[in-house]
């Protein structure tokens, strides 16, 4: 009885675990929870023709498709230039190689409004780039393309920052067993480079994926805002709350909300199956 009181009474690593457990459990539901279930509950006061009606009308379907599939795509460009980018930081030494470590930050400091006005004069039809593009066929700004250049834009140091922290701690010395194996650069980038750095990387696209699919200062201005065309549905959101159509905007949240979740979830259970997997092995 003696040895066990002084297991329960022993302090632990992080003293005060139980106060920090409640704080930390109420600040995440002052923070996160209490507003997301605020949104459920505003949408179940619709009924369920007015939700289907306000949440699925082929205006807001065509925004969910350039929302979600928009940030689907921005994603997977992410991915592979995100992981090509780290890859250079990480294993080239170079000068001006800790400018360009720097500037992969910028789009977290830059205001998404500025990035927007700067994407457009970019990429209007007199812009730097999009004079030449245009003849060419290709139209970037106020179109579907420009609002996924939008969203590769503000992603990109979710999935560079994930990864390069990985590179730095793999070792050099397994590409070179493989090599002496008789491996090939494709071979060992495949079978032991990428299943070590694979979980960040699926970390760093679920990162760009939602920050694409929550985006809304830095596409507007290069959208064109379009209806059925250019429209996202976050920019959905705020057109119903400045009409007064607060039970719309809460559901075409609850939609947006939902997915994502989803997304992520299914991004997690992913990233699970795959360490259970290299731990197999």
């Amino acid at each position: 009885m003696a040895a066990s009181g002084l297991l329960l009474t022993r302090p632990t690593v992080l003293p005060g675990f139980g106060p920090a457990l409640g704080f930390t459990i109420f600040y995440l539901s002052l923070i996160v929870l209490i507003p997301l279930s605020a949104v459920f509950l505003m949408t179940a006061g619709m009924g369920w023709d007015a939700f289907v009606a306000a949440a699925f009308s082929p205006r807001v379907l065509a925004s969910y498709r350039l929302s979600f599939g928009g940030s689907l795509i921005a994603a997977l460009i992410n991915a592979v230039f995100g992981l090509l980018v780290a890859w250079v930081l990480v294993r080239y030494r170079f000068p001006g190689r800790k400018i360009v470590d720097a500037m992969v930050d910028l789009p977290f400091a830059l205001p998404t409004a500025v990035a927007g006005i700067a994407l457009t004069a970019i990429y209007a039809r007199n812009g730097l780039l999009g004079q030449y593009l245009e003849p060419m066929g290709l139209k970037v700004a106020f179109s579907p393309v420009g609002v996924i250049v939008a969203m590769v834009f503000i992603g990109l140091p979710f999935v560079v920052r994930t990864v390069q922290p990985v590179l730095q701690d793999l070792d050099k010395e397994v590409e070179e067993a493989a090599t002496s194996l008789g491996a090939t650069r494709v071979q060992t980038f495949l079978r032991v480079i990428l299943p070590t750095i694979l979980p960040a990387l699926l970390t760093g696209f679920a990162l760009a994926f939602a920050r694409a699919v929550g985006e809304y200062g830095s596409i507007i201005f290069i959208a064109g805002n379009i209806p059925m065309v250019s429209e996202i549905a976050p920019l959905l959101i705020v057109v119903k709350l400045e009409q007064y159509d607060y039970a719309g905007a809460t559901a075409i949240a609850t939609v947006m909300l939902a997915v994502s979740f989803l997304m992520l979830l299914a991004i997690n259970l992913l990233q699970r199956w795959n360490r259970r997997r290299l731990s197999g092995e």
